[in-house]
């Protein structure tokens, strides 16, 4: 994050959840596995002192440019050039959109899928909708198979 886009002209600012009080959380469903996966990592690297899971090697906040060049080089490894050279999750933000689009692709409800990413339902289908497209068919046995119950 860049200086000029926090209110206190700093770089990072620390602030509540968008449109919660100030002291709100906002609990996040989270699958069986990542769980697994979290926990391992606070095994072997423990958290930050205020329980960040992720740190600067002065237990700081990773900076955004940090992130950045480890994503590039990431790309450069999993990706075949074709694919680096595409938009293909371009940014980390990227995999934000590809999962909510998996969860609503593979048949989780609008609602928790809303939960779990933070958004409220309307804003999920306003900005997700066109990743439900070519579903007819699978929408149609659906309905289908409730009808016939």
């Amino acid at each position: 994050m860049n200086a000029h886009w926090t209110d206190s002209g700093e770089t990072h600012e620390a602030r509540g959840l968008k449109h919660r009080g100030r002291d709100d959380v906002r609990p996040v469903p989270v699958p069986p596995e990542l769980v697994k996966i979290l926990r391992q990592h606070i095994q072997e690297d423990g958290t930050a002192k205020d329980g960040r899971l992720f740190r600067s090697e002065r237990d700081g906040i990773v900076q955004s440019t940090v992130y950045t060049e480890v994503w590039q080089a990431a790309r450069l490894l999993a990706f075949t050039p074709a694919q680096v050279a595409s938009p293909l999750a371009k940014r980390p933000y990227d995999l934000r959109h590809a999962a909510v689009s998996l969860w609503l692709n593979a048949g989780v409800s609008a609602p928790d899928v809303a939960e779990r990413a933070g958004h409220s339902v309307d804003v999920l289908l306003r900005v997700y909708a066109k990743c439900l497209d070519g579903q007819e068919e699978i929408a149609n046995r659906r309905i289908g198979d409730a009808l016939a119950a």
